[in-house]
């Protein structure tokens, strides 16, 4: 992945098809300039390619993996991070009809000629360094607004509105995010986003495919993995950094999640790493 002097973009470049790997999604419009990728959320494959785009509202865990890709023509793609605060203002200054029903925080949709202008003329902008604080703003928000505008545009709108379910479940998420090594307690989570306990549970399935705890045990696990990986954590460690106590039910749920115990995925993923090189 490759930062740029925009804050909020940053580009991707891959030479070969992936195996898939369990990643958290940033709230963010993902885009394919070429080759093409899966996510999966909880069973559900999302397929997008040039002519289209992804869009996360809220952090999900996927399974995420390119599906085409080499070194002639290497996988392309740019990640554009929505803030919270510019979604809001636009939805508050735009006449759209306002979505209070819940549904899932990810949607695929086709690429408009309007919406791609926009991201070319956001782009353009790293030419021309001293535009980018008065320019890049204006041009973010176009491109979200572009994409409210979309047939599943209400799918994002939605954790807009302010009161909403999706709202309650959206700052459900960050919660959970920030605190994801404390224990996870439903009533206090519940009364935190002002909802009932029966509603947080049946509209947080909505939104990501998981129950809260299903969901905390997963970022946990996700977490975990990339300390293995990444940070060269002993498994015993890693579990405590994300807040279990005992080693052996980290290690169960982390085969679990994985199919693998902690030690032997992460020799996998660097064999297999080692081969495609």
């Amino acid at each position: 992945m490759n930062s740029t002097a925009i804050p909020e973009l940053h580009f991707r470049r891959a030479s070969q098809q992936s195996e898939p790997t369990y990643t958290i999604n940033m709230p963010s419009l993902y885009i394919i300039v070429q080759g093409s990728k899966t996510a999966t959320l909880v069973g559900e494959t999302y397929h997008y390619d040039s002519a289209s785009y992804m869009v996360s509202s809220v952090h999900l865990p996927v399974i995420g993996r390119i599906t085409n890709a080499s070194t002639q023509l290497p996988y392309l793609s740019l990640q554009l991070i929505l803030h919270p605060d510019v979604l809001l203002d636009i939805v508050n200054r735009s006449n759209q009809k306002k979505s209070l029903k819940t549904g899932r925080g990810i949607m695929v949709n086709q690429s408009t000629p309007t919406m791609l202008e926009a991201v070319i003329r956001l782009v353009k902008l790293l030419d021309c360094p001293a535009d980018i604080p008065m320019l890049a703003p204006l041009y973010i928000r176009e491109i979200f607004y572009r994409v409210l505008q979309s047939e599943q545009g209400m799918l994002l709108q939605q954790f807009a509105v302010i009161g909403s379910y999706a709202q309650g479940i959206s700052k459900a998420i960050q919660h959970i995010n920030r605190d994801y090594s404390k224990p996870l307690i439903i009533n206090e989570l519940a009364k935190e986003v002002n909802m009932s306990v029966t509603s947080l549970h049946k509209h947080f399935k909505r939104v990501t495919g998981l129950s809260p705890l299903q969901y905390h045990k997963t970022i946990r696990l996700q977490t975990a993995r990339r300390l293995l990986l990444t940070e060269g954590f002993s498994a015993a460690n890693a579990g405590f950094s994300v807040g279990y106590e005992s080693p052996s039910q980290f290690n169960r749920e982390y085969a679990r999640l994985f199919g693998l115990p902690p030690i032997s995925d992460i020799k996998h993923l660097r064999d297999s790493v080692y081969e495609l090189n």
